[in-house]
């Protein structure tokens, strides 16, 4: 593995170049969006629904898409890319989707700092839950078509157009396959098997967040990743389900301070996360372990699912859950992941640009060394 501050230090200085021109894009694209769509003049939702969604996009984030994006294109060539913002800006218009249908699906109050768009459509119609809940799917809604409208006005040739919408429509459409399945992994009952909770990473989450980006960026550069799609798709996986299990582990082991949110979230919802189930399993002896005492799975138990869960309470199953090696044991399966993505990029070098090849090898070991 590579040094971690030498890796730490490169990524982190490769995301804030990519996101300070990123910002400034993304500000102008909202600033014009408003004349471009064809809206009744009498309408005052319309405008509450832009602004609402322009502060949810531009509040924040790692803009990692953004980033894999444009190192995708210079896998290619080290020149300018045409079609290239546009391509951003529909990533993350993509991403504000996702956060808003997250939110009310999650019935979360806050996100990046501030209020949900759920939440903020709540306060705003405090006695009309359905009107609130209706303007929250359509700002999802609207979202998602911009981020395809904005593909169709693509600096590219018509072909290399016509492929960046299909390759973020189909990422789209696998996206909210994930979402569906994540909510079943949640409510059939039972343990998941960690094949169950890999594919929920993997559309949920990396189909999007990085094969999408990835795509899109060989496709701009006028590379055609249909021919390398196999490991392409491996390589997002591997790194999708390694980032997967870092956010589940920091929302248990992480700083809430540092992360700028509390942790237990997960157990809070509920959910069958990487970490809850490594408890519940060692909880069930499924890992070669003994059992916890009868108290401290109560414990547990009684927390799963609960929102009034206690900050201490949280700390008591850390406690547990690093007595019975669960932290070890995530990250060992973090560090495998990471090594296997880094060998995946590693095969590229021949085809492609050794310096673009070198940020791919880098960034699975950062998605595991990240503490927030």
């Amino acid at each position: 593995m590579p040094d971690t501050a030498g890796v730490h230090d490169q990524l982190t200085a490769r995301l804030a170049g990519h996101t300070q021109a990123f910002e400034k894009l993304f500000a102008e694209y909202f600033e014009s969006l408003g004349g471009a769509l064809d809206t009744p003049s009498f309408s005052r939702f319309t405008p509450e629904c832009l602004h609402l969604l322009r502060e949810l996009s531009l509040r924040g984030g790692k803009r990692i898409r953004v980033v894999i994006l444009n190192e995708a294109a210079r896998l290619v060539t080290d020149g300018p890319v045409p079609g290239l913002e546009q391509a951003a800006l529909s990533l993350e218009l993509l991403h504000s989707h996702g956060l808003i249908h997250d939110d009310l699906i999650d019935d979360s109050p806050t996100r990046r700092g501030g209020p949900s768009t759920y939440y903020a459509y709540r306060e705003r119609f405090p006695g009309r839950p359905r009107t609130a809940l209706g303007l929250t799917v359509l700002a999802g809604d609207l979202a998602l078509a911009l981020s395809l409208r904005v593909l169709l006005d693509a600096e590219a040739a018509p072909p290399v157009r016509q492929a960046m919408i299909e390759a973020q429509t189909r990422a789209a459409a696998e996206t909210f396959l994930g979402q569906i399945i994540d909510l079943e992994r949640d409510v059939t009952g039972g343990l998941p098997v960690v094949e169950v909770i890999d594919q929920v990473a993997d559309y949920k989450s990396a189909r999007y967040s990085l094969l999408a980006p990835l795509r899109l960026g060989l496709l701009a550069a006028g590379a055609q990743p249909e021919r390398h799609d196999r490991e392409l798709s491996r390589y997002a996986r591997l790194v999708g389900i390694c980032a997967q299990m870092r956010d589940d582990y920091l929302d248990l082991f992480g700083d809430g301070e540092v992360m700028g949110k509390p942790t237990g979230t997960d157990i809070r919802d509920g959910k069958r996360s990487y970490v809850v189930t490594a408890l519940l399993s060692s909880l069930d002896g499924q890992d070669g372990l003994d059992g916890l005492a009868r108290a401290e799975r109560a414990v547990l138990e009684a927390a799963l699912g609960d929102p009034a869960c206690t900050a201490g309470t949280i700390d008591t199953i850390r406690e547990i859950a690093e007595a019975r090696g669960v932290a070890g044991r995530l990250r060992a399966r973090m560090r495998d992941h990471a090594e296997q993505a880094a060998l995946v990029a590693e095969g590229w070098r021949p085809r492609w640009r050794s310096e673009a090849v070198a940020f791919f090898e880098l960034l699975p070991h950062w998605s595991v060394e990240r503490s927030h």
